[in-house]
């Protein structure tokens, strides 16, 4: 039996809870070794003062950029590759992955060359105030030095995982993930380049992790194959993977504008504020990355067997992750719920910091609740094909619940509506999945009569 077909049936045979469980262990600890480093970062930087604590969040918003066009390719590609894997057209699968990869390397390169020439006004943008302005352009020059790297990982990352081959990208990611915090202290102190340090750290650990992905493409471990002559200049192509992808771009991208836009609203409040919502959305994403991870792990599953026509696997993958994530999630927000003070003072021991910051991870753990639903039914569209329903849900989060919140609800209720914004942004998207969901099983069982 060849690799091919071996894989095959691992995909479309092995029991859908089990194969959900085995990808998405992986994923799950590249996801919390990343989120651990990101934390590493802004413990490390934090250490300087509050506003290079503040820098931290501003510079998260400009690596959300990256993210946004990196996962668009990766989960475009990545989805359709699958698809195409499924339904035996290996070929293809490569013209996809070459397009994908390439498209991606360009664009990142695109990104830092005009983030360096325009390095201010950008981090002022993002939500810089003048005073932690020094430490997010030293921090944030060394993160577009990388960015070509950190966008074409995002795209190994994904074509593996949808490949089913979750395990390479594990690898790939906590390698980087642990050369970062090795490398913090020895940038940041032992060579004395603080806050440019941290940003030095994790461009060294991106480009490593860059090629450690790039290594099963090159070593022929994958079914789809990477190659410059491969890679497709047809618009029909192109747009295939920019639409499919287009759910992900959305979603990172509006995370990056609502990143902006709570750290200016932050910032009225001062650079303490700025510092504890920046350290909030770095923990609560910790945990959001546990079903994330789970989720990412749903995705291969729910794409293969849906090209290969296996609908009731793809309603028993869907339930079960989401009962999963609500389990996984529920359980480390109670933690952090009870602890959430000297969680926040671990990272800043700043009584202002500290009482910010405590209200908001309160108020963040309850949003946990509600995002299993949300991000499973998101994914499952995107996996699928359906760009559109993926797409409109991927805007509600960060875009049509958060933005309006953001901009009204503080003008009422001052600093709490800083605070509970995102809270309130989850709850609404999570309600207005659960239609979308029934509607597209309901569907679903038709094809299977």
């Amino acid at each position: 039996m060849s690799d091919f077909d071996t894989q095959y049936k691992r995909m479309t045979e092995t029991p859908v809870q089990k194969l959900v469980i085995q990808l998405g262990i992986p994923t799950i600890i590249s996801m919390l070794i990343t989120n651990i480093y990101n934390m590493a970062d802004t413990w490390f930087v934090s250490s300087i003062g509050t506003s290079a604590s503040g820098a931290v969040g501003v510079v998260f918003g400009l690596m959300a950029i990256l993210q946004a066009f990196g996962f668009m390719l990766g989960h475009g590609g990545g989805s359709i590759i699958s698809r195409l894997l499924g339904g035996n057209k290996k070929e293809r699968a490569t013209i996809y992955a070459s397009t994908s990869f390439f498209l991606s390397l360009l664009i990142g390169g695109l990104i830092g060359i005009l983030g360096i020439i325009f390095l201010s006004p950008l981090m002022r943008l993002l939500g810089s105030t003048e005073t932690i302005l020094p430490y997010a352009r030293d921090y944030g020059f060394y993160i577009l030095l990388a960015a070509p790297f950190m966008t074409a990982s995002c795209v190994l990352n994904n074509i593996l995982r949808y490949e089913g081959l979750a395990f390479y990208a594990m690898i790939g990611l906590t390698a980087g993930g642990i050369l970062n915090m090795a490398g913090d202290p020895i940038f940041m102190f032992v060579l004395g380049f603080g806050t440019a340090g941290a940003g030095m750290s994790t461009a060294f650990s991106q480009i490593i992790s860059f090629f450690l992905l790039l290594y099963p493409f090159l070593s022929g471990r994958t079914q789809s194959k990477l190659s410059l002559r491969k890679a497709s200049h047809s618009i029909p192509m192109i747009s295939n993977i920019l639409t499919i992808g287009s759910p992900s771009l959305i979603r990172q991208g509006l995370s990056s504008i609502s990143t902006m836009l709570l750290n200016n609203q932050a910032a009225i409040y001062g650079d303490a504020a700025v510092a504890a919502m920046s350290i909030t959305n770095r923990v609560t994403f910790f945990i959001f990355a546990v079903g994330l991870g789970i989720g990412q792990g749903f995705q291969p599953v729910s794409a293969f067997n849906y090209g290969a026509k296996k609908y009731d696997r793809v309603k028993e993958a869907y339930s079960f992750t989401v009962v999963a994530g609500l389990l996984l999630l529920g359980a480390f927000s109670a933690i952090v719920f009870f602890n959430a003070e000297e969680i926040i003072c671990f990272f800043r021991n700043d009584p202002e910091v500290i009482e910010i910051g405590g209200v908001a991870l309160r108020w963040q753990c309850v949003a946990c609740l509600f995002q299993p639903l949300s991000v499973c039914t998101n994914m499952l569209f995107q996996s699928i094909g359906k760009a559109g329903r993926a797409a409109f849900l991927s805007a509600l989060r960060s875009g049509l619940y958060f933005v309006p919140l953001i901009l009204i609800l503080p003008r009422f209720l001052g600093l709490l509506g800083v605070e509970i914004s995102q809270t309130i942004a989850d709850i609404g998207t999570a309600l207005t999945s659960i239609p979308f969901a029934l509607a597209f099983f309901r569907d679903l069982k038709e094809k299977e009569t």
